[in-house]
């Protein structure tokens, strides 16, 4: 299979990647990606971008050179929902300044030690159900990381009855959480068994690594994991999946979803 959408990538404006936007969409072109998310680190993290940098994401065009662009974050998950923003302490899950919320597109929720120490599963699972019943996220990112063990199976019910997917992580399996291979199969079967649905991402550093997902279709091929429980094999599907959760650029991007569906299908998984 390949897949045109990447829903987790990084700039410059998280300061240890190393490409900018149209870096992004230069590769996206060459590589035949129709849609990717930019999701630099939320205001957590050391390296974070202000909080401007996610306020004047609308000056980003829609589409560039015909690839869609989504205006995203990649935040953390709390350690027992701290968050301060201006001085103002708050009860929230994830540290995303509410007034950021109507300017983006979606929100990528993940546990990194900078933010949320590692403990124990208990911990770590009540953490990721809370930000997934939070309504602030759409996507949980690399949950299967080996440093934040959790129930799997209460995660996978957490996620299907809020409308949260559970993020496949391609740099899992190659040169970050190493270790991740064992806990992703088993989140996959779950998910399968379940009846729940994931996304396959990059979490691209650099652009030369955007729509870089063969390990996640390996991995998912190798026990059988249905191609129909992957959201982000189709632009469309993904497109209303983001209006499920109330996001307007589903409906911004209608003419050019109705172009996207034009294009010539892409290989689909063997049977």
């Amino acid at each position: 299979m390949q897949t045109r959408i990447d829903t987790h990538a990084h700039t410059v404006a998280s300061t240890h990647a190393y490409s900018t936007l149209h870096d992004y969409v230069e590769i996206a072109l060459q590589k035949d990606i129709t849609l990717f998310a930019i999701t630099d680190h939320a205001c957590g993290m050391p390296d974070a971008p202000h909080y401007w940098h996610f306020g004047n994401m609308k000056i980003i065009p829609r589409v560039i050179d015909g690839v869609a662009v989504l205006r995203g974050i990649e935040a953390n998950i709390l350690p027992e929902g701290r968050f301060s923003f201006g001085g103002i302490k708050d009860m929230q899950t994830l540290d995303i300044p509410p007034n950021l919320m109507p300017y983006l597109d979606l929100a990528v929720a993940s546990f990194h030690e900078p933010v949320f120490a590692p403990a124990d599963s208990a911990t770590h699972t009540r953490a990721m159900i809370a930000a997934i019943e939070s309504g602030l996220c759409q996507i949980i990112g690399h949950p299967g990381n080996p440093s934040y063990p959790i129930n799997m199976e209460e995660v996978v019910r957490a996620a299907r009855d809020n409308n949260v997917l559970l993020e496949i992580n391609n740099s899992s399996f190659t040169h970050s959480r190493l270790g991740s291979e064992a806990n992703c199969l088993k989140l996959l079967e779950l998910v399968d068994k379940l009846d729940w649905q994931v996304v396959f991402a990059s979490d691209a550093h650099i652009a030369y690594h955007l729509g870089d997902h063969q390990q996640c279709i390996a991995k998912a091929q190798s026990i059988g994991f249905p191609e129909t429980r992957v959201v982000s094999t189709d632009e469309g599907r993904f497109l209303d999946f983001l209006a499920e959760h109330n996001k307007s650029v589903a409906d911004e991007l209608r003419d050019w979803r109705e172009l996207a569906a034009d294009r010539p299908p892409v290989k689909r998984w063997a049977r």
